[in-house]
C-alpha cells in the first residue's frame, strides 16, 4: 500500500490535504481567493483519482466513474449551494450551463483540434445516437416542460410533477447503463485505454479512498464559497445565472481536458464518451437529487428555461443530430459547435 502511495502525484493527495486546512482555517479569515484556489485543486485531484479507478477497471466501466464523478461534483456544489441560501435557480443554471460547455464547448473544441491534427476523424454513430437518444428527453422534460406546464405558475413543476420526472430520469439513466454495460456494451469500447497500462490494484484502492476523500472536500469548500461566489457576480452586475456557469465550468474542465487530450491523439470515440456521458449522467442523476433536497426542504426548484435558452438548447440537439450521424467529424462542425457556445455566454451575460 506504501509503494502504491508513492507512485501517485504529490499534488494528486496533496491538495485535497490542503483543502481540509483550508476548511479549518476559514473561521479565521481565509482569503476567498484561496479557497477558490483549493475547490479548484481538488476537482483536479478527484478527477485524477476517478482516471486511475477508471484506468484500472477497463473501458466502459472506466468512462462510467469519470461520469459519476463528474456527477457527484455538480450535484454536491449546487446541494451545498441551496443548503446556504435562497437559490432556487441555482439548479437549472448549472445543470443547463454544462449542457452547453460539454456539447458545444468541450466538443466543438474537440472537433476542431482533432480535425485541424487529422484532417476528418471517425467514431461510432450507434454509441453517439444511443447517448443522445436518452440526453434530448432528459433535457427537454427536466429543463423546458416546467415553463410549459399550468399546475404552478412559473418554470416550476408541482411535487407530483417533480417526483414524476425526477423517477424517468432514473428510469431512462437506468436503461441506459445496462446497455452501455451489458446489452451492447461493445458499442462503447474503445480499442484502447485511457493511458496505457492499468495501475495496480493497490493503487486503484488508495485513488479510491483519495476520491472520496476530494469529494467531500469540493462540496464542503463550494457550501463555503458559495456567499462569495453570489455576491462577486452581484458585484458584477452580471445575472445570477452566471453562477451556475462558473460552477459548470469548474466541475467539468478536468474532464474537457482529457476529452481534448482524447480527440488530439485521434481517439474521438472516447472523447465522445467522456464528454456526452459525463452529461448524460449528470442530468440524469442531478435532478432527482435536487429534487430530494428541494422536497425536503419544501422550497421551490425553477427549472424552466426561457424563451432565448431554450431556443439554444434546441439548436444544440439539431446540430448534435448532424454531427453525430455520419461517424465522421470535421473541423466545420466543430467550428459551428463553438459559435454557439460563444453564444450561449453572450447571452447568459447579455440577457
Amino acid at each position: 500500500m506504501k509503494q502504491a502511495i508513492n507512485k501517485l502525484p504529490l499534488w494528486s493527495w496533496a491538495l485535497p490535504l490542503a483543502g481540509l486546512a483550508l476548511l479549518l482555517a476559514w473561521g479565521s479569515g481565509a482569503p476567498a481567493l484561496l479557497v477558490f484556489a483549493g475547490l479548484l485543486g481538488a476537482v483536479f485531484a478527484a478527477v485524477h483519482h476517478a482516471e486511475t479507478v477508471a484506468q484500472r477497471l477497463g473501458e466502459p466501466f472506466g468512462t462510467l466513474v469519470l461520469a459519476l464523478s463528474v456527477t457527484v461534483l455538480e450535484a454536491g456544489m449546487i446541494v451545498s449551494i441551496m443548503l446556504a441560501g435562497d437559490s432556487p435557480t441555482v439548479a437549472r443554471d448549472s445543470i443547463f450551463a454544462a449542457l452547453m460547455i460539454a456539447l458545444n464547448g468541450i466538443l466543438g473544441l474537440c472537433l476542431v483540434l482533432g480535425g485541424v491534427r487529422h484532417f476528418a476523424q471517425s467514431f461510432r454513430p450507434v454509441a453517439a445516437n444511443a447517448l443522445l437518444v436518452v440526453l434530448m428527453p432528459l433535457a427537454l422534460l427536466t429543463l423546458v416542460l416546467p415553463s410549459h406546464t399550468t399546475t404552478t405558475p412559473g418554470p416550476i413543476f408541482s411535487s407530483p410533477q417533480l417526483v414524476f420526472v425526477s423517477i424517468i430520469a432514473l428510469a431512462l439513466y437506468g436503461l441506459f447503463l445496462y446497455v452501455q454495460l451489458v446489452r451492447h456494451r461493445a458499442d462503447f469500447i474503445v480499442d484502447h485505454g485511457l493511458h496505457g497500462e492499468p495501475p495496480s490494484a493497490a493503487a486503484a484502492w488508495v485513488a479510491f479512498a483519495l476520491l472520496l476523500l476530494s469529494l467531500l472536500v469540493v462540496i464542503l469548500l463550494a457550501k463555503k464559497l458559495s456567499p462569495t461566489l453570489e455576491a462577486g457576480v452581484a458585484a458584477i452586475g452580471a445575472p445570477i445565472s452566471v453562477v451556475g456557469i462558473v460552477i459548470a465550468a469548474i466541475v467539468l474542465l478536468p474532464e474537457g481536458i482529457t476529452a481534448v487530450k482524447a480527440a488530439a491523439s485521434n481517439n474521438m470515440q472516447t472523447a465522445l464518451n467522456l464528454a456526452l456521458g459525463s452529461i448524460v449522467a449528470c442530468v440524469g442523476l442531478t435532478i432527482p437529487a435536487v429534487a430530494v433536497v428541494a422536497l425536503y426542504l419544501g422550497e421551490p426548484l425553477h427549472l424552466g428555461l426561457d424563451a432565448s435558452m431554450t431556443v439554444l438548447l434546441g439548436l444544440t440537439f439539431l446540430l448534435l443530430a448532424v454531427t453525430m450521424g455520419s461517424g465522421r467529424t470535421t473541423v466545420l462542425e466543430g467550428t459551428v459547435h463553438l459559435a454557439v457556445f460563444v453564444a450561449f455566454l453572450v447571452f447568459s451575460f447579455l440577457p
